[in-house]
């Protein structure tokens, strides 16, 4: 066990490493738009507001009270994924990827999905950003997030206030290419999703599904988020 906790914070270390430099890269990319055309900047702002929900990147997004403060998590206890989702009740299953740099132009053009949640596919040009959303934005953009290594936690709104302080908790204490969204309409009481590069061309669709929430959840989340996080077929920081 101790093998394995050395393991993790090697992670979590390399992760931070990777933060830092995201954020470095992301603070040139800015000072570099300084000098872009005007419009071409109230456009991205406008756009990149749509899908965030109007909030800042990497934090929580748009208003509301679906994911409250206040809750609080214990220190993991499972490592093993596998062992993770059987202790929770949560099933995992794999779907053949499709739709890799498969790019829609408009919101407007809908994508049907074969997974709920989905986890690969078609999908809007412009990835959604990271963060806590309180209302999700469209599938689309969510999948072409998928496709760049994060992984997203969906929740349904209707779980007990408890849990979804919780799975806030959850986010805050590790944020790094995560995202969070409330979904009503979908089989699981809480799923997480990644797409994974492996194998080629398109790759595979991963998803956590839990039928109902309870303490051991979090685990196998947390282990889900760390075998498929950064692993997909565009990765980006």
């Amino acid at each position: 066990m101790s093998h394995r906790r050395q393991e993790k914070e090697a992670l979590r270390r390399e992760r931070e490493k990777r933060e830092a430099e995201a954020r470095t890269a992301r603070q040139r990319k800015r000072l570099v738009g300084i000098g872009g055309a005007a419009a071409i900047a109230i456009a991205a702002v406008v756009l990149i507001a749509v899908l965030a929900g109007g909030g800042d990147a990497g934090g929580t997004q748009g208003g509301g009270d679906v994911f409250p403060e206040g809750g609080e998590v214990s220190e993991q206890s499972e490592l093993d994924i596998d062992a993770a989702a059987e202790a929770a009740g949560c099933r995992l299953e794999d779907s053949r990827a499709t739709g890799v740099a498969s790019h829609t132009t408009s919101l407007d053009e809908r994508v049907e999905y074969r997974d709920n949640p989905p986890t690969n596919g078609r999908h809007y040009e412009i990835p959604a950003e990271d963060g806590l959303y309180q209302e999700a934005p469209p599938d689309e953009a969510l999948v072409h997030t998928l496709e760049h290594g994060r992984v997203i936690v969906w929740v349904k709104p209707s779980l007990p206030g408890e849990a979804r302080e919780t799975i806030r908790a959850l986010f805050d204490d590790d944020d790094y290419q995560m995202v969070v969204v409330p979904r009503r309409n979908m089989p699981y009481a809480v799923a997480a999703t990644a797409w994974n590069g492996d194998p080629a061309p398109g790759g595979m669709g991963r998803t956590l599904g839990c039928d109902a929430w309870n303490n051991r959840v979090v685990d196998a989340i947390r282990t889900f988020r760390d075998e498929h996080r950064s692993n997909g077929p565009e990765p980006v920081p």
